[in-house]
């Protein structure tokens, strides 16, 4: 489809005129023992005597997937940097970044995809709902009038392809650390202060490693269930801010203007570190390598001392193989408990 001066804006401000309700889980199953996964995801059984319940929202992520036009990156990040909003001042706000995507050697689609993703996370649908269709929302999309909100999207022909694509999810198994002081970003009013001449992208502050799953509507509890049961000690590594299961809060109108694609994930592992310095430690060292079966597994051991075999694993729960995506991360914002 093709989107010109006159037409753009309008699926743009269509793109914004999103519903809210969704599906709220009712039965807890909880636990802290998470670890993001660049490996196929199986469940320890595919069949249970009793039925599974979907695991209970710890947040809710709010997302807004960007297309942006060649060399346009750094204007791009300007407009961000300089927008009005009071974001950090909210009820229910506990962080926000810009993600941008890079390129790691696992990731085989990154000419065809989204290039920037705001990421916004909040203590509850409620809060996001409340934040949604308040002035706090209008100030920073350009203003309380529609003309000038379509003003602000007219400007964005300069720099965006097409429409921005909304993406929500129910945020689970959620875990996260207090930033330090020594990281604490400079926010005024709410948001950023940072220096932006839309000539060169900003700084990294952040990396973000997401795996997205592929995973049928009638697999879901049994694909939680496994995440819920693994072992993790992410929040004692150093350089560790964030991680959570996200699982896509699909209904239709809850995502833009159309129901939400078969062929777009419905889950998402994303794990948010101080640098991406810090990933690739942990991604090189122990607890990685245990996570994903590489760290001396009693059945390894029993192969290699002539023993029984390991079982194979079970089948998979999802439709077609996980796809690891990673991103920088700028003006990042966090709240004093973090994410």
């Amino acid at each position: 489809m093709l989107f010109n001066a006159f037409t753009l804006p309008l699926v743009l401000l269509l793109s914004f005129a999103v519903t809210t309700n969704s599906f709220i889980p009712t039965a807890v199953l909880k636990t802290p023992t998470v670890l993001f996964s660049t490996s196929s995801a199986y469940s320890a059984t595919t069949s249970q005597a009793a039925p599974l319940e979907p695991l209970a929202m710890d947040r809710y992520y709010a997302t807004n997937r960007f297309t942006v036009r060649k060399n346009k990156g750094a204007k791009f990040e300007q407009r961000w940097a300089k927008r009005k909003s009071k974001l950090a001042t909210l009820p229910g706000f506990k962080y926000f970044n810009l993600m941008r995507r890079v390129k790691m050697e696992e990731d085989d689609t990154f000419v065809d995809d989204f290039d920037y993703v705001s990421l916004t996370v909040w203590a509850d649908k409620k809060s996001f709902n409340m934040w949604r269709s308040g002035e706090a929302f209008k100030e920073a999309h350009g203003g309380t009038s529609v003309w000038a909100f379509t003003k602000t999207m007219i400007q964005s022909l300069r720099v965006l392809k097409n429409a921005p694509s909304p993406a929500f999810y129910d945020g689970l198994l959620q875990l996260s650390n207090p930033p330090s002081s020594a990281n604490a970003a400079k926010i005024v009013d709410g948001w950023r202060e940072i220096e932006a001449d839309g000539k060169e992208k900003l700084a990294a502050e952040s990396f973000v490693a997401t795996n997205q799953f592929y995973v049928p509507a009638e697999n879901g509890p049994a694909f939680e269930a496994r995440w819920a049961g693994r072992e993790s000690s992410l929040k004692d590594l150093d350089g560790f801010v964030s991680f959570s299961l996200l699982r896509r809060d699909g209904r239709a109108k809850g995502h833009g203007v159309k129901a939400l694609d078969p062929s777009e994930p419905t889950y998402q592992s994303t794990t948010i570190w101080r640098d991406r310095a810090a990933f690739q430690a942990w991604r090189d060292g122990q607890s990685f390598k245990k996570a994903h079966g590489s760290g001396g597994t009693d059945g390894e051991k029993k192969k290699e001392e002539g023993g029984e075999k390991p079982p194979a694993p079970p089948k998979p729960l999802w439709s077609k193989p996980p796809k690891p995506v990673f991103y920088e991360g700028v003006l990042v914002i966090s709240s004093e408990a973090g994410a």
